[in-house]
């Protein structure tokens, strides 16, 4: 392994071979973290031994590890709680309510179409206890975007909201209302059938079938733009949610000193998302520590739960980063002192932005981290520092995982301080996409690296920076949005001849799409009309915010689009 010198990075531009980075060469390393012969980085972090039962489900795992946690979950609003003494005989009241109830078993697919809420868990616990697979969507998604996910996965049961099930029904998927405030006590006959799956009150029997899941099962299928095109099903096994568990969440608290009662997390970060199922239907659970539920973002109602029931620990998103800034600007010295930690994902944050936090927040540790469905959001964490350089970093590589930086039209491995591909190795790797050879082999290659499609480079520490994207996926507010899902719908309106979407950037949503249009000879569409089209068939994160008319979308030898001359064209125009 090779020695290198600690370095302060300046960024500099390259026209022949991307970016680089210069460096004053002052100070030695004595962390030997990369190959020059393999071209491989390795964590700074000792390896974690985990399980090797082949015969293991993650969450017989989660409920494995013994700690001194009482109250798991509890609704921000209504102050409704579920204790750790409740939450794992509810769970399996749910597998086995799910099993001799509605006759799922060990491989059916199970939709949950719901907003965040402490009932999430259980039914996600529960179908995963049971053996079945869950899905999971963002409750606004549009009805032809869930018609077609549930209908690819033949989805037979699914747990939604009042206002969904009258669609699910009409394409065949039983569904289960759940209330969306928390109250034990409702005697509503919707909810009745949800109640009696929690309560043991579903049928004669008091145990789920004999179980024989393996950890190499699949356990979810989450939906993920990936690398390239369109959506895709991200099939993650229970092994990988394992890794989620013990490499991402229970390692990050190893780091700190953690109290299960005196450590209270904020659950506004969807738990639909990779990173909010793996930290608060999983990994936090297995650690004993409180989780403070809110059902969507309200920027009142997230400063009103943190000083309610002195949140310590706030994982976020830039958005929500952002509007906790807006609130620190605010305060009246009284509020929001609870907080210790504050951490984001899904997207990196700008610079502007972390000094303003680093400033109205000097008490709190802001870390930063990257992850991907398709790595079950295993990566990099930051860890608690007052290193301003290392603020803006997205952490050091986790335990058991390798990666590379890679040039992306050489394809030669790059050292610290130069900015290609990061590939990713390790046992957080999803299993394949669903349904989708072609897809898996262009992202997962014969050796097992992840091939993420972001522009990365690690510095001499092993600390890992985020420069861009190689792939086209616009990140909204941390939610990803592939091109090519409007661009079909673009295509379906009957006065467009041709369209291509685009991000561009925006300070407070991260990105938005912008959409490329050519009109058929002699159609008219306005540009509100247009968006107003797009916004009726998808969900409210992925309407196009903007419409450029134009005679011809531009495109290479092979027809793809080019997307770049599409960003020059919108820097010239806007």
């Amino acid at each position: 392994m090779a020695n290198f010198p600690k370095m302060q990075s300046n960024f500099v531009k390259s026209s022949s071979e991307g970016y680089n980075f210069e460096f004053s060469k002052n100070q030695s390393s004595s962390h030997d973290l990369y190959s020059d012969e393999t071209g491989v980085y390795i964590s700074r972090h000792p390896q974690i031994t985990l399980p090797t039962d082949s015969f293991l489900d993650v969450v017989s795992r989660v409920f494995s590890h013994k700690h001194d946690g009482k109250t798991a979950l509890i609704d921000a609003a209504s102050g409704v709680s579920i204790s750790y003494s409740e939450l794992q005989p509810m769970v399996k009241l749910m597998a086995n309510g799910l099993h001799h109830q509605l006759g799922v078993s060990k491989g059916d697919v199970v939709l949950i179409l719901l907003p965040n809420s402490i009932y999430y868990p259980i039914i996600l616990l529960g179908v995963l206890y049971l053996g079945a697979v869950v899905t999971t969507m963002n409750p606004l998604s549009s009805f032809s975007e869930v018609k077609k996910q549930t209908l690819g996965l033949h989805a037979s049961v699914a747990f939604t909201v009042l206002d969904r099930a009258d669609e699910l029904n009409s394409i065949g998927i039983s569904s289960v209302i759940v209330p969306e405030i928390a109250r034990f006590d409702s005697n509503h006959d919707q909810f009745e059938p949800f109640y009696k799956l929690i309560s043991g009150e579903s049928g004669d029997h008091d145990s789920v079938p004999p179980r024989t899941i393996r950890q190499d099962d699949p356990a979810a299928i989450l939906y993920s733009s990936g690398t390239t095109g369109s959506s895709k099903g991200v099939v993650l096994s229970h092994r990988n949610l394992i890794c989620g568990v013990e490499l991402f969440v229970r390692f990050e608290a190893s780091q700190y000193e953690f109290k299960p009662e005196e450590n209270v997390y904020l659950a506004v970060v969807p738990m639909f998302h990779i990173y909010g199922l793996t930290l608060f239907t999983l990994g936090m659970l297995s650690l004993g520590t409180k989780i403070v539920v809110v059902k969507k973002f309200s920027l009142n109602e997230m400063v009103r739960a943190i000083d309610r029931y002195a949140v310590t620990h706030f994982p976020g998103v830039p958005p929500l980063v952002t509007a906790l800034i807006t609130a620190g600007k605010g305060v009246d010295g009284k509020s929001l002192k609870s907080l210790k930690q504050v951490s984001c994902g899904a997207a990196p944050l700008s610079t502007r932005i972390i000094e303003e936090f680093v400033h109205y927040f000097p008490h709190v540790d802001f870390i930063q981290g990257y992850g991907m469905s398709e790595s079950t959001a295993v990566g990099t964490r930051g860890f608690n520092t007052r290193d301003v350089h290392h603020y803006a970093s997205a952490g050091l590589l986790a335990p058991n995982m390798q990666a590379k930086v890679v040039d992306w039209v050489t394809g030669l491995h790059l050292p610290p301080g130069k900015a290609g591909e990061l590939w990713l190795r390790g046992p957080a790797i999803m299993k394949e996409y669903f349904n989708n050879v072609e897809a898996t082999s262009s992202t997962i290659d014969k050796d097992g690296w992840l091939h993420t499609g972001d522009i990365v480079y690690f510095d001499h520490d092993g600390y890992l920076y985020i420069v861009d994207r190689v792939k086209e996926i616009i990140k909204y507010k941390g939610f990803q949005i592939a091109p090519a899902d409007l661009e079909d719908v673009l295509a379906s309106h009957p006065a467009v001849l041709d369209a291509a979407v685009t991000g561009i950037r925006d300070e407070e949503a991260g990105e938005v799409p912008v959409a490329f249009v050519v009109m058929r000879p002699g159609a008219e569409a306005s540009e509100s009309s247009i968006i107003d089209f797009v916004a009726k068939q998808v969900s409210p994160y992925k309407k196009v915010r903007r419409v450029m008319f134009t005679n011809k979308i531009p495109r290479s030898a092979a027809g793809k689009i080019l997307r770049r001359q599409l960003k020059d064209q919108l820097s010239s125009r806007l």
